[in-house]
């Protein structure tokens, strides 16, 4: 049988400068894969239609990685959520049916663990797609990447065009966003933890009671996973056409608090104002597919964070040097 992908493949990396995508470029070319496409903001606006076209004639990539989209917080979704749905829609639709229609032969599409119902048997599995109500703070986001998802499925039915989908848990490492007010749960307490060891603070309080459970991959750990599955999933017809991509397991909000104190170095007490909002009790993906087909995450957490620290520390000194 002839491979899926190969060195050869001209392979276009849409959104290679974000977290998840320069984490896929940097995996491609650790397996060989030079061949890379990659093209700036300014160089192609992928809400563009006509210019995604004419960069696609221009370039003929065989395989495609859709790694970009508009992303942001609970506040971001909150506030702007036409924003978040027409974008992301856009997005979508110009690269993969400009992909489909150019002749590519290979396509996968980033997804999101966000497009399962808020309340929903767990560890999560594929089949629970559109069982149930979204979450409602990141609902159009949400919508955006199952049309996505359902995007490649409706082409590989009717036109054969082989596209496949992955759905990531939550992700950290190199890249991440550590703004103090619109980060995700984990580069926010790595920055909290951080200024508060700085500053020898005797104590660091976290929202809630530490009580829900969480899953987190490191973001080469997802690079590595969409090369295997670029390489080696290739679903019959009738199966499932997207995989969850997680380590299958999880951890309570506190151990990873405790986690990322020891990581930083603080050693002050910490506290949990449970007059704060503790979000969804559990939520894990179930990766048994992506395990059968041959892959495991394979960065433990205490590793992950440790490396994740170093680098965030590491900018932040490259920061103060450029003022």
């Amino acid at each position: 049988m002839s491979p899926l992908i190969t060195p050869a493949d001209r392979i276009f990396v849409a959104g290679h400068s974000g977290m998840a995508g320069s984490a896929i470029c940097r995996a491609l070319e650790r397996a060989d894969y030079h061949q890379l496409l990659t093209a700036s903001h300014s160089e192609l606006d992928l809400l563009d239609g006509p210019a995604v076209e004419a960069w696609f004639a221009n370039h003929q990539p065989k395989v495609v990685v859709l790694a970009a989209a508009k992303v942001g917080g609970i506040q971001a979704n909150s506030s702007y959520p036409a924003d978040f749905l027409l974008d992301n829609l856009k997005i979508q639709t110009n690269v993969i049916e400009t992909a489909w229609r150019s002749g590519v032969r290979r396509l996968l599409f980033l997804g999101s663990s966000c497009i399962y119902p808020k309340f929903v048997e767990q560890p999560i599995r594929e089949e629970a797609l559109l069982t149930g109500a979204l979450e409602p703070t990141n609902e159009w986001y949400a919508i955006a990447k199952i049309a996505g998802i359902k995007l490649c499925e409706a082409l590989r039915i009717q036109h054969g065009f082989d596209a496949i989908s992955l759905m990531p848990t939550n992700l950290y490492g190199p890249g991440d966003n550590y703004h103090s007010t619109n980060s995700h749960v984990l580069p926010a307490l790595i920055r909290r933890f951080h200024e508060a060891a700085e500053a020898k603070a005797p104590s660091v309080t976290c929202w809630g009671t530490g009580s829900p459970l969480r899953e987190f991959l490191h973001v080469d750990d997802l690079g590595e996973a969409c090369v295997f599955s670029l390489e080696h999933f290739n679903p019959a017809p009738g199966e499932l056409t997207y995989l969850n991509v997680g380590t299958g397991m999880d951890l309570s909000i506190r151990e990873l608090a405790d986690a990322v104190a020891t990581a930083t170095g603080y050693q002050g007490s910490i506290e949990w104002d449970s007059s704060k909002p503790d979000g969804t009790p559990k939520k894990q993906l179930d990766v048994s597919c992506l395990s059968k087909l041959g892959w495991q995450a394979r960065i433990p957490l205490e590793e992950g964070l440790a490396s994740t620290v170093a680098l965030f520390r590491e900018e932040l000194i490259q920061e103060l040097v450029r003022l």
